[in-house]
């Protein structure tokens, strides 16, 4: 497949990586092709709810030379951070109940790999999808976005003798915290990385939480190998700390929230090349 007709954007190199950190955005899509939109009963500004908004926004400001993908169509459209498996019978076709495998509870709040519900605005959907139809998203969509992630992690790995992926998003607010990490409760990297990430979210002056209440998905858990050298945190950032007032724009707070976490990027590679002898990656 060409980089034309990949649904995501390449920053950086996929085989020749800057450095060990590797950063996924897979949820700030916004383009809504016209196979969803003419199959709504919702507004189209309803399924806004599901983006994180503008994260990647914060990404770009933030990056410097690494790898990074960037999902261009909306989460509305295919949900990157839910497995092939997590089909929502009551939306697809390809699948039933008697069939499916038990499912999670965000499958259950219509939250699959083909989300059924924007929020307080309900079902978006007129209706079903068909399993030819859901397959191709797959096809089109999530299997190459993973496909180049688990190729640049690799290269990654290859230079630098450990890789560290970033997985980007965003919140609602009000919460307790302005940034909660995510490593499903320790699994998808060692406890170095994560502190090192809360010490410069300490140093900025936010509060932050460790895997409450989200403590990563589907790209976690697939691409995380810590035993191979492999690791992986979710990062949760609060809409409120890079949006404006009405979370809908970046915002005033840009700035401050991309310096942060270009400090936690700074630590991660710093950590990683440390953990091997080795001089920081280059810029």
């Amino acid at each position: 497949m060409t980089a034309a007709a990949l649904s995501f954007d390449l920053f950086g190199s996929l085989d020749a990586p800057a450095s060990p950190v590797v950063i996924s955005v897979p949820h700030a899509g916004r383009d809504y092709p016209l196979a969803l939109r003419s199959a709504l009963r919702v507004p189209l500004e309803a399924l806004t709810v599901l983006e994180d908004r503008h994260v990647d926004a914060l990404a770009h400001a933030a990056r410097i030379g690494e790898t990074m993908l960037v999902q261009r169509p909306a989460r509305a459209w295919i949900d990157l951070n839910r497995a092939e498996t997590d089909r929502d019978p009551k939306i697809d076709e390809g699948v039933s109940p008697t069939t499916q495998p038990i499912e999670s509870p965000k499958l259950k709040s219509g939250l699959g790999l083909i989300p059924r519900r924007a929020g307080r605005a309900g079902d978006m959907m007129r209706r079903r999808l068909s399993n030819e139809e859901v397959i191709a998203r797959i096809r089109a969509d999530h299997r190459p976005y993973h496909a180049a992630l688990g190729t640049a992690l690799a290269a990654a790995r290859a230079r630098f003798g450990v890789a560290v992926l970033v997985d980007l998003h965003s919140m609602p607010p009000p919460g307790l915290a302005d940034i909660v990490f995510g490593d499903r409760f320790g699994r998808t990297a060692a406890a170095r990385y994560v502190h090192r990430i809360e010490a410069e979210a300490e140093a900025a002056g936010l509060a932050h939480a460790l895997n409450t209440p989200y403590s990563g998905g589907h790209i976690l858990e697939r691409h995380a190998d810590p035993a191979r050298g492999i690791h992986a945190i979710q990062i949760e950032w609060s809409r409120a700390r890079y949006l404006d007032a009405a979370l809908d724009l970046p915002g005033a707070g840009l700035a401050s929230a991309a310096r942060t976490l270009r400090a936690m990027i700074d630590a991660l590679a710093d950590e990683a090349c440390a953990s091997r002898g080795l001089p920081q990656a280059a810029e």
